[in-house]
């Protein structure tokens, strides 16, 4: 039997980029994978066009006229925990850390394979589902429960994070990285785990590994009382990464 009638798209991406080649080649391949694809050529129509469309993950230039990548970023992380892939011309490790310290998920450097980006679009948007944009996170029915530790609460049917009652704004690599650390308590986690695991690929040079450095700081210095002395995320010195024991909601009175 054939399906007649259009297919609805697997998710929104919006492509923000000024050089109008790449973003011809971006919106023919991303349209081929499903995808509904929105361009805009600054960093202003960027904004603009984020609120109108409300898209499932943004692919952002770092050089951009009007208003570059970063100020873009900043300006979403504000509102927003949509995911962001930040492109760029500057593959410097500062640059890459700049922007991953602004909330962004990834960062490709130009040039790149079309198909690499399609890769972490897709595993970016496996972990994190339709509906990201939004700074609510989604009710999600199933799940390990709530952790706790001190005054620390992790609901990862909700996937929040709250303490003393206040909820701790987190992304949802931020999350997915607290919930990978604190799966198996007290596992050394290598960091190229990490990075195949929540970036979707190996890690070909030193630097990618820098990615998962940034993102366990971002994650320090939400949930750590004094981040330069962490007690819930232990460094592993040449390996990784490693959490403090979390008991089960209901079990740790008689841990």
């Amino acid at each position: 039997m054939f399906r007649t009638g259009p297919v609805e798209p697997k998710a929104t991406v919006m492509v923000v980029d000024d050089e109008a080649a790449v973003r011809r080649v971006l919106v023919m391949r991303l349209q081929l994978a499903g995808y509904r694809v929105i361009c805009a050529e600054d960093g202003e129509e960027a904004l603009s066009l984020f609120h109108q469309e409300q898209p499932d993950l943004v692919v952002l230039d770092v050089m951009l006229p009007k208003l570059d990548g970063f100020a873009v970023c900043r300006r979403l992380r504000a509102e927003s925990c949509v995911p962001i892939i930040f492109l760029s011309a500057l593959d410097a490790i500062a640059e890459r850390v700049s922007g991953l310290d602004l909330g962004a998920d990834d960062y490709l450097p130009k040039p790149f394979s079309p198909k690499e980006l399609e890769a972490r679009i897709a595993t970016i948007l496996r972990r994190v589902g339709r509906g990201s944009a939004s700074t609510e996170l989604r009710e999600v029915q199933s799940g390990s429960g709530v952790l706790r530790v001190g005054d620390l609460v992790v609901d990862t049917n909700r996937r929040q994070v709250t303490r003393d009652g206040e909820r701790i704004g987190l992304t949802y690599t931020e999350f997915s990285l607290l919930e990978l650390l604190f799966r198996e308590p007290g596992r050394v986690v290598p960091r190229a785990e990490i990075l195949e695991q929540l970036w979707g690929y190996p890690p070909r040079r030193a630097a990618d590994l820098r990615v998962v450095d940034v993102y366990v700081a971002r994650l320090r210095g939400k949930l750590e009382p004094d981040p330069r002395n962490p007690e819930l995320i232990l460094t592993v010195r040449g390996t990784g990464y490693a959490s403090q024991r979390m008991a089960e909601s209901g079990l740790a009175a008689n841990a």
